[in-house]
């Protein structure tokens, strides 16, 4: 079958797979201490370490995308994720948890670098903001699957149960792939042609990159310092975390909303340059505001709105025999700028003494997605494309 919105629900599946395997740390944290003995900061390092391999992996994840081919590559992936949850599941060591969880988070790093590369293939000028934002939503949904499951099973049968389960997932993640994907019609002349980046257009993958990378790191800001901040003003622990979880479930139905509003209109910088700039005014507005539900349900229908319209840049500066690599590039940029950003947001708060200050650094990184935008499109490789 060779219709693109099946072929994008089938992806969407099979990258929900690599959330529900990122959130199987964090949902079942009190049993992992217990069980491993074990304090937060080594579950909290245990958590960062599924994107670590991100760094030295993306980039050449896409060279291993484009030599072995795309399906190849994500079946690939999907096995290393298979290995490294049965590890952590089998293994009674600490160490066998940090092993299980990088190899695991090497196969997701590969997963979501050719992924993306694929969902271009299919939608690169026609609905592309669409197609992004809705494959981009399959992470809050996998999240949000394993909020509601995951702690569950752990709490009867064990945090060896957890990670069965998101094997078993994982499985039929494998089965889905190798039998319901195809590739596009033209992947034949995409893999015959040159997949050599020239410099416009790597230059124009970093700034998008960096772009996808800083509006992340607002994002985050909300998850990472919410909770503290709330309680700073006296809320509990349990209703902090509940309310600030208000914005993932928005962000559901606001990130394919952007999405559909950007191809719609056909105007998806306007949609993000607008998005960004009250995403960043609720930031700030949000640990000042006496209205806190109202605040964060509105940050949750503005988060996810530039989304779409961001994931779509880099199809604009590559061509089909480029893209393996250019998405490579972009989550090198994308994982580097995760890394960081939470640990300035981090000093920034201890600086401050108030988990507030995270917010306001938050906002300003929203608002340099604008900017960069405007450098992107100076870039001529960006310029080409919208001619």
């Amino acid at each position: 079958m060779r219709n693109r919105w099946f072929i994008l629900a089938v992806l969407f599946v099979v990258r929900l797979t690599m959330a529900f395997q990122f959130q199987s740390v964090a949902a079942v944290a009190p049993l992992l201490g217990q069980e491993f003995s074990v304090g937060l900061a080594d579950i909290g390092i245990l958590i960062g370490l599924y994107f670590t391999p991100g760094i030295a992996l993306a980039v050449p994840g896409g060279a291993i995308g484009q030599r072995f081919g795309d399906k190849n590559t994500v079946l690939g992936a999907l096995l290393l994720m298979l290995i490294g949850g049965l590890v952590m599941a089998l293994s009674a060591s600490w160490s066998g948890q940090i092993a299980g969880r990088l190899v695991a988070g090497a196969g997701g790093v590969l997963l979501n670098v050719v992924m993306t590369k694929m969902v271009a293939d299919w939608f690169a000028g026609k609905e592309i903001a669409t197609a992004m934002a809705i494959f981009v939503n399959s992470w809050p949904a996998g999240v949000a699957l394993g909020l509601l499951t995951l702690p569950l099973i752990g709490t009867a049968y064990g945090v060896g149960a957890v990670y069965l389960a998101v094997a078993a997932l994982i499985g039929a993640a494998f089965v889905l792939l190798a039998a319901a994907y195809q590739p596009p019609g033209n992947a034949a002349t995409m893999a015959a042609t040159s997949g050599r980046l020239d410099r416009n257009a790597l230059g124009a993958v970093i700034v998008a990159g960096l772009i996808w990378g800083l509006y992340n790191v607002g994002f985050a800001v909300i998850f990472s310092f919410g909770p503290a901040m709330l309680v700073e003003r006296g809320w509990s622990i349990t209703a902090a975390g509940s309310a600030v979880s208000i914005v993932l479930w928005l962000a559901v139905i606001s990130v394919p909303a952007g999405g559909f509003v950007a191809d719609r209109s056909g105007r998806p910088e306007l949609v993000l340059v607008i998005g960004c700039i009250l995403f960043a005014i609720l930031m700030v507005a949000l640990p000042r505001s006496g209205a806190v539900i109202l605040t964060i349900t509105a940050l949750g229908l503005i988060s996810g709105q530039g989304a779409g319209p961001i994931m779509s840049l880099p199809a604009r500066v590559l061509q089909p025999a480029t893209r393996a690599l250019g998405m490579g590039v972009f989550y090198t940029l994308y994982y580097a700028t995760m890394m960081l950003g939470p640990v300035v947001g981090g000093a920034c708060a201890k600086w401050a003494g108030s988990a507030s200050a995270a917010f306001d650094f938050g906002a300003a990184m929203i608002l340099a997605c604008p900017v960069l935008l405007w450098g992107f499109n100076r870039i001529p490789a960006a310029r080409l494309k919208m001619a």
